[in-house]
């Protein structure tokens, strides 16, 4: 079972509240990746588990027993919460540059896709970028964990170098272990000599 609370479930708990009775709703959104999301809700006397989209738990004051669910109607949380919708971040953005082999110099194509990550992070206000390196299949794990982590630096260094700052970009190397194109060991597969790219 799912227990990740939802960040805009836990906003809409303070915002919303039943007309007639005091007390909180609590509505599950989507996820913006689509994955799935749950939320508990717990009174004194018990808890519910929402875990489908814009499923909605109410507990009134002074109400016994475990918070009520129900459905809520999608435009309906939209309409009344509008504020909060607005304030929502936009969705992540994913873009991923390759490597020479053994290397930590990009292909002439990937220039393309490292200008637009850049625009994308510069364009929003507070943004955050994670950077993470990988290899192909060739070489000892040692050597491509270290070379996954100097190509997410190198990229690092490259967004830092044309003004975003230092201290909002995560570098991580993932070496071999995460690759994009399944292989056998010792196998030169362009597509896995790569860095993604998550603007936040």
């Amino acid at each position: 079972m799912l227990r990740r609370f939802s960040f805009v479930a836990i906003l809409l708990a303070a915002l919303v509240t039943a007309c007639s009775t005091p007390g909180t709703r609590v509505v599950l959104l989507p996820q913006a990746d689509g994955k799935p999301s749950a939320v508990v809700v717990s009174t004194q006397d018990g808890e519910e588990t929402l875990s489908k989209p814009y499923q909605r738990a109410t507990a009134a004051v002074g109400a016994h027993g475990a918070p009520v669910v129900d459905e809520a109607d999608p435009s309906r949380v939209k309409a009344e919460n509008k504020t909060l919708f607005d304030l929502m971040p936009p969705p992540v953005q994913h873009y991923t540059v390759y490597f020479e082999a053994g290397e930590t110099v990009l292909t002439a194509r990937s220039q393309v896709a490292l200008n637009d990550a850049l625009t994308a992070a510069l364009a929003r206000s507070g943004g955050e970028i994670v950077v993470t390196g990988h290899t192909d299949a060739v070489g000892t794990v040692a050597r491509n964990d270290e070379l996954s982590r100097n190509r997410a630096a190198q990229i690092r260094q490259i967004f830092i170098d044309r003004g975003f700052p230092p201290n909002r970009i995560e570098v991580v190397g993932r070496g071999e272990r995460e690759l994009a194109i399944q292989t056998p060991d010792e196998v030169n597969e362009p597509r896995n000599r790569r860095v993604t790219i998550e603007v936040r």
